[in-house]
């Protein structure tokens, strides 16, 4: 299979079209799996690994870093640092005083994430979230020194509104500063209105930001496993998905469901597909499993027809909960 790769915005990074999620290493997948997973992504051809070093802060006993250490430990035992492009986040907090993107911090951050990828350079640094408190120069300011310093390639935004993107585009062209290429917001076949009514999806096409949407399978509601209460019991994101078990949500499947049929393709696979004709760099998904690996791995090759992608839209459009 042949992995087509595209530019991530305006930056050197060349990426192919599933970003693989981070998130679950050591949470839901443990290290043996997460190394049977990453060995899979790159012998398949593709390359973008998303984490954040907060990951995953929000499980009992962690303390934030644990999916960063297991991306640094498969990177030290398999080797082949060229062949993926690792994408990082700081920002959220670790610790008490520990957040933000003050010039102070930043230079704290990644230092702590190059030690638990054991790398020398990270080739996209995001920004998690905005910080309202630090002045968008500082931060930009902080990220071209390590740019010149070697340590990050490439820079990114993660949940942004339109507004200070380009307030932080802006700045960038202004002072000669590294811009954010890449957005990572919560998109998806059910989560739609905030990226493409907000201004963002305006904004990242008219600047060629690359987008890499987070929750692109709507914390797994689009792969259809979830039709009822009773399939939610034990299961980790089940207050996410709970919400989404309404009349918009299961018209949203139906349509998923004879898309599906129609391509021989799954759900998840179609849901993917549907990111990318929508003109999405990367979508974010995750595995747990080589059999959910190969399955997101379809998603690559899988070209929705026109009339599909109108199916699709036509069924999840926002607008249509009320009708």
């Amino acid at each position: 299979m042949s992995i087509v790769k595209r530019r991530l915005g305006n930056s050197s990074l060349e990426v192919g079209p599933w970003a693989l999620g981070g998130n679950v290493f050591g949470w839901t997948a443990d290290e043996a799996m997460s190394f049977r997973i990453l060995d899979a992504f790159v012998d398949a051809g593709l390359n973008l690994i998303d984490t954040a070093d907060v990951y995953s802060k929000w499980i009992p006993g962690h303390q934030g870093g644990e999916s960063e250490t297991i991306i640094g430990n498969w990177l030290r035992k398999r080797g082949g640092r060229d062949k993926v492009v690792i994408a990082t986040k700081l920002g959220v907090e670790m610790a008490p005083g520990e957040q933000g993107l003050s010039r102070a911090y930043v230079m704290r951050a990644i230092e702590r994430s190059l030690a638990r990828l054991g790398t020398d350079y990270i080739d996209l640094y995001q920004a998690h979230r905005d910080d309202a408190e630090t002045p968008l120069e500082e931060t930009l300011l902080a990220f071209a020194d390590l740019v010149k310093a070697g340590k990050v390639r490439a820079i990114g935004a993660s949940n942004f509104k339109a507004d200070r993107l380009a307030e932080a585009l802006k700045t960038s062209r202004a002072k000669g500063l590294p811009r954010y290429e890449s957005l990572q917001p919560w998109y998806n076949l059910y989560d739609r209105a905030n990226f493409e009514s907000s201004g963002l999806a305006e904004l990242c096409r008219g600047e060629n930001i690359g987008v890499i949407p987070y929750f692109s399978l709507a914390s797994g509601f689009l792969t259809g496993k979830y039709r009822s209460p009773k399939d939610l019991e034990g299961r980790p994101r089940a207050y996410r998905v709970k919400d989404m078990m309404n009349e918009r949500g299961f018209r949203i499947l139906n349509a998923l469901d004879t898309v599906s049929a129609e391509l021989h393709a799954t759900p998840a696979q179609v849901s993917l597909a549907w990111l990318v004709a929508h003109g999405m760099t990367a979508p974010i998904a995750s595995a747990t499993s080589l059999e959910q690996f190969r399955d997101l791995l379809g998603a690559t090759t899988l070209e929705l027809p026109p009339e599909a992608v109108r199916s699709l839209d036509e069924a999840s459009a926002p607008a249509a909960a009320a009708a």
